[in-house]
């Protein structure tokens, strides 16, 4: 039985991963430090014989016993909300959390990918994004800590490949969505989606014309294993390449909910991207990968999975579980 290492794997899309390698056969270890993580996304699996889950930050030395076949480096916070709030945390997770991560790889032969993002490419100057874009970042803005530590992962895992030889994948994640994900994130689509069901005008900062482009998780766990799979070292786009404005894509939300909300507007934070919308051609030539889910589907099963949560989900606050134990100076 394959084993693989997965980090994060109590946040939204790491849940979705433990769930895919059981399916596929594998014996599956769950790490996560849980201070963005909630464990209520991946309880339903620790009854199964073939799933483990060590509580643990991977910023500290990390230790597996037995084999490994892969390690998933997916353990960041990954929304505005939460790195504003930890910068450092998000940061080291992102360096020294990486390192650990490609020491262990060395030492086990195993495998290594990372979750890489389209925030690599900042605010673009070009558009859609391709792989060989070097980005639009201002480190040091209040975006920086994120899209820095994604920029160094990049670089310490294609070193790694290249002075020791270590067979490593690159996914770059655009805005993704699907049930699991929390109300109170900050990201755009649960935001959305959490106001209407409170009864709240829907917020949109800016004037509305900035774009995303959304994918259905499924779709991206798809991807990222048919990465995994392959033998392409280099960075790959994996995304939804349909566009949609931000203003739009409100008054999609109001329709899908049935509610009545007006849509108010605020400024738009410092070095929000005005464009996103990645280029797929790599990832349909390299992988024979694209997505399958329409954005009205993956709504409609999000929607549905947001409706049922209890009702005080819907005004639980950020939970930085265990931040409270961390100094400015970690």
């Amino acid at each position: 039985m394959k084993r693989v290492l997965i980090t994060g794997a109590a946040g939204f899309l790491g849940s979705h991963l433990c769930e895919r390698f059981l399916k596929e056969g594998m014996y599956v270890i769950g790490m996560d430090n849980l201070i963005t993580g909630d464990m209520r996304n991946i309880e339903h699996l620790m009854p199964n014989p073939n799933f483990e889950f060590n509580h643990h930050d991977v910023t500290k030395f990390v230790h597996v016993p037995g084999e490994l076949d892969y390690i998933m480096h997916f353990a960041s916070p990954a929304s505005p909300i939460d790195y504003l709030k930890i910068p450092i945390q998000t940061l080291k997770v992102g360096a020294m959390g990486t390192h650990n991560l490609l020491g262990l790889a060395r030492v086990k032969k195993a495998r290594f990918i990372i979750a890489s993002t389209s925030e690599v490419y900042g605010d673009p100057l070009v558009h859609p994004q391709t792989e060989d874009y070097w980005g639009h970042v201002n480190p040091i803005g209040p975006r920086g800590c994120y899209d820095e530590a994604k920029r160094y992962q990049e670089a310490i895992t294609m070193a790694y490949h290249r002075y020791h030889e270590l067979e490593t994948r690159i996914v770059r994640i655009f805005n993704t969505y699907g049930p699991r994900m929390r109300l109170n994130d900050g990201r755009v689509l649960p935001a959305f989606i959490g106001q209407a069901l409170r009864g709240e005008d829907i917020t949109v900062f800016g004037d509305g014309t900035q774009t995303r482009a959304f994918c259905y998780v499924d779709d991206l766990v798809e991807g990222i294993y048919r990465l995994l799979m392959s033998d392409y070292s280099l960075p790959v786009n994996i995304g939804n390449p349909s566009e949609i404005t931000i203003g739009e894509f409100a008054e999609e939300i109001i329709k899908l909910t049935g509610t009545d909300q007006k849509v108010i507007y605020q400024p738009l934070p410092q070095d929000d991207p005005k464009q996103r919308q990645p280029d797929i051609t790599l990832a349909k030539e390299i992988l024979g990968w694209e997505p399958k889910v329409s954005r009205d589907e993956g709504l409609r099963i999000t929607y549905d999975y947001f409706r049922s949560l209890p009702k005080e989900r819907l005004y639980e606050e950020s939970n930085h579980r265990g931040f409270e134990s961390f100094s400015a100076s970690k």
